[in-house]
């Protein structure tokens, strides 16, 4: 039976699978919302198997679907290659890759990067996305994005990590603020300051908290905020401390908007690569990947 499905069915399948509705597919496809319900039913009648969960307009996939998924996409992806490779100069890589990055990765790191990537791969198409840790890793888990960069360890099981570079985090206060003079922090200091921190979920609030639970009892926070611009404009008002990436700093010390303050806290951290074993890894994704494994 399976093989009477169509490379339109399968397109159908993962768009649907991607957008959670026929309306979303439809669109996607240039399709009529009939067509797309149709192609879907057809597959599934073809298989044998329902693919999805009907909650009201919404489609979930089940767990025959959520097996399938990787496979349809790695036919349909090697349908593309084979159509761009009759078209294309031998070994020029070609194609879209999703890339999901974390705050301070994608802010201060990927962007460069991949303007490199691409200098040297003009037919390469790079989409990014800024995510924070958690985010990066449900939109690998549910096929959003082909490679995710985070910040810190990956804490899902099902999916692969491989470190990257490294990372430190700094301290920082106003010129202004009371500490600002204080040669280093002490335990008294950590727990009685009022703090300006990124939000759960993110890298960076995760490697602030596991350093500072030896240290004190409860963190005074004065505000989450989930862009490192605005945690650098409430830092520079004195409103608090600040825990940030010296990337994400390193104008503002240049500078002297901004003072980093040493403390007894281990705030180096790991910056990792995650990818879903079961998401087809095209020459592209391969050459980006050793490309950021390479770079400076």
């Amino acid at each position: 039976m399976a093989s009477h499905v169509t490379f339109r069915q399968l397109q159908v399948f993962v768009a649907v699978a991607r957008g959670g509705a026929v309306k979303v597919a439809a669109q996607q496809l240039s399709l009529s919302q009939s067509a797309t319900s149709q192609a879907l039913a057809d597959m599934e009648r073809q298989l044998g198997v329902v693919l999805f969960e009907r909650l009201g307009r919404r489609l979930e996939l089940n767990d025959a679907g959520r097996r399938l998924l990787p496979h349809a996409e790695q036919v349909l992806t090697g349908m593309t290659e084979l159509i761009d490779a009759a078209q294309e100069p031998e070994g020029e890589l070609r194609g879209t890759l999703h890339v999901a990055a974390s705050a301070t990765i994608g802010t201060y790191l990927l962007p460069m990067l991949a303007g490199r990537f691409v200098e040297s791969h003009p037919a390469a198409d790079l989409q990014l996305r800024l995510r924070n840790t958690q985010e990066v890793m449900r939109d690998i888990q549910r096929f959003e994005a082909d490679l995710g960069l985070i910040e810190g360890q990956c804490t899902e099981s099902r999916l692969v990590s491989e470190v990257w570079r490294q990372d430190e985090m700094l301290i920082v206060c106003s010129p202004q603020h009371p500490l600002a003079e204080k040669d280093l922090l002490g335990d008294s200091d950590l727990q009685a300051a009022e703090w300006i921190l990124r939000e759960p979920g993110s890298g960076s609030r995760a490697v602030f908290e596991a350093s500072i639970q030896h240290h004190m009892e409860r963190v005074k926070v004065r505000m989450e905020l989930d862009q490192h611009e605005a945690i650098k404009q409430a830092v520079r008002a004195g409103f608090g401390l600040g825990c940030l990436s010296r990337l994400s700093v390193a104008a503002e010390l240049a500078r002297g908007e901004l003072v980093a303050l040493r403390s007894p806290l281990e705030l180096t951290r790991s910056f990792s690569l995650v990818w879903h074993p079961e998401r087809y890894r095209s020459p592209l994704w391969q050459a980006f990947k050793v490309f950021l494994l390479e770079s400076e």
